[in-house]
């Protein structure tokens, strides 16, 4: 990895060079996108039928689209018992905290009867983006699905990607099986996501759709955006870790290879106050890459958008940080309690040194599916609010809009509306020749 003393100019070049990687910027695809989800908005399952035998090879009809229950119960039984405990801890991990971040109605009364509050409902129904192709991603469907079960969907519908024989991966049935999956379609790409915004004659239109994807599913989630509410717009995958002289070497390149081996556009980059630490983390990186399978990936990833950057105080590296907003923060310092309250933009936060990114990705039970790209500024993770929405709640009695209908007919008129303020003048009238 490329050691660099960081200033304001490769500083301004390292935000340049991430920000290449957004999905924004990749219009040569948009246009092939657009054609894809026009075209299943108007021809439905006819043209969704059409694009899964091109883009994944599977010839399938109306008739076996959506996944029997007997097709559930085979996946299930085909999983390592094993891995179905995991998968269940991890379940009640996810689940308790996401339990915390329910939200109640609530309304606020006043003697002179003015009630005002605010209804949380839950939407209806929503879709869940599942990736497919050669890898299975259960800690996904588990971190889409939960919170939209918790926060009270009704509806959840699952697409994924089939393999040639028009199967899905039994891992990913098993975890939608047990996070609560209300329909699961074999469907992928941009033709799944047109689907679940327009609906077809099989997949019915939601009302929000979430999850990960490659691309084509990134644009097609932008496309839809307006018709559908979507999550965001997700990019490659990204760690930075502060560190300085205390933090163990070893784990910190560790830490940077669990991201770079996502794709070759995954970012790792460390901050650190030591110049020594910084060498030692690079030979660390080298020898690793000596012995993990996914080495080719990681290199390309790492020559492409891996920094080690030097700073002269912890300050500096915080301030580093917080410019680059990254997706997986990992905090390998001294006191990393103290560095994280004025840590401003990060989609998750790991502190410590047995806080290594994996555990959220998989265990811990925050959501994994965060903002990239530097969109930790305004974005959050995926969540219960995502998965429902509020409604404002007025009630005047006529004593409490009797108060205060001069101070709205005022303001209405100031606008020149003046149908606005009649609106409120005509549940008075005659009451000044009364008085």
């Amino acid at each position: 990895m490329r050691i660099i003393k960081l200033d304001d100019r490769s500083m301004k070049h390292i935000l340049t060079d991430m920000l290449k990687r957004d999905p924004n910027h990749y219009d040569e695809y948009s246009e092939t996108v657009q054609k894809i989800v026009a075209d299943v908005k108007q021809r439905g399952d006819e043209a969704l039928l059409e694009y899964t035998r091109r883009f994944d090879g599977a010839e399938l009809d109306a008739s076996c689209i959506q996944v029997t229950q007997d097709e559930i119960h085979e996946a299930i039984k085909g999983v390592e018992p094993g891995l179905l405990e995991v998968m269940k801890r991890s379940m009640d991990n996810i689940r308790r905290y996401h339990e915390k971040q329910r939200c109640n109605s609530w309304f606020d009364s006043k003697p002179d009867g003015t009630i005002l509050g605010q209804k949380v409902t839950a939407l209806e129904r929503v879709g869940v983006y599942v990736p497919g192709g050669k890898a299975a991603y259960p800690s996904s469907v588990l971190m889409n699905i939960i919170p939209a079960e918790v926060a009270g969907v009704r509806q959840i519908v699952m697409v994924t990607p089939p393999d040639r024989e028009g199967r899905v991966n039994p891992v990913t049935l098993a975890a939608a099986c047990l996070a609560g999956a209300t329909k699961v379609y074999k469907a992928g790409g941009a033709q799944a996501v047109a689907a679940l915004a327009f609906g077809t004659e099989s997949i019915p239109k939601v009302n929000k759709i979430v999850g990960p994807g490659n691309i084509f599913v990134a644009l097609a989630k932008k496309a839809v955006y307006g018709h559908v509410s979507i999550d965001s717009i997700a990019g490659p995958s990204e760690i930075l870790v502060i560190a300085d002289e205390t933090a163990n070497p070893r784990y910190a390149a560790a830490d940077l290879l669990s991201q770079a081996e996502h794709d070759e556009l995954a970012c790792a980059i460390l901050v650190t106050t030591s110049s020594r630490l910084a060498e030692t983390v690079a030979r660390e990186v080298e020898e690793f890459l000596k012995v993990l399978p996914r080495s080719e990936i990681m290199k390309k990833s790492l020559e492409r958008y891996g920094y080690i950057l030097v700073v002269d105080s912890m300050e500096k590296a915080i301030e580093a940080a917080n410019s680059i907003a990254p997706e997986h923060l990992e905090i390998l310092t001294e006191n990393p309690f103290e560095v994280m309250t004025k840590i401003q933009n990060a989609g998750a936060i790991f502190m410590g040194e047995y806080s290594s990114e994996p555990l959220g990705d998989y265990f811990a039970g925050p959501n994994h599916i965060l903002p990239t790209n530097g969109t930790a500024k305004f974005f959050s993770p995926l969540g219960v609010d995502d998965f429902i929405k509020k409604s404002s709640i007025i009630y005047y009695s006529r004593e409490a809009l009797g108060k205060a209908h001069q101070d709205i007919e005022r303001f209405a008129e100031s606008e020149y509306l003046t149908a606005h303020a009649n609106s409120i003048r005509v549940r008075f009238e005659g009451q000044e020749e009364k008085q």
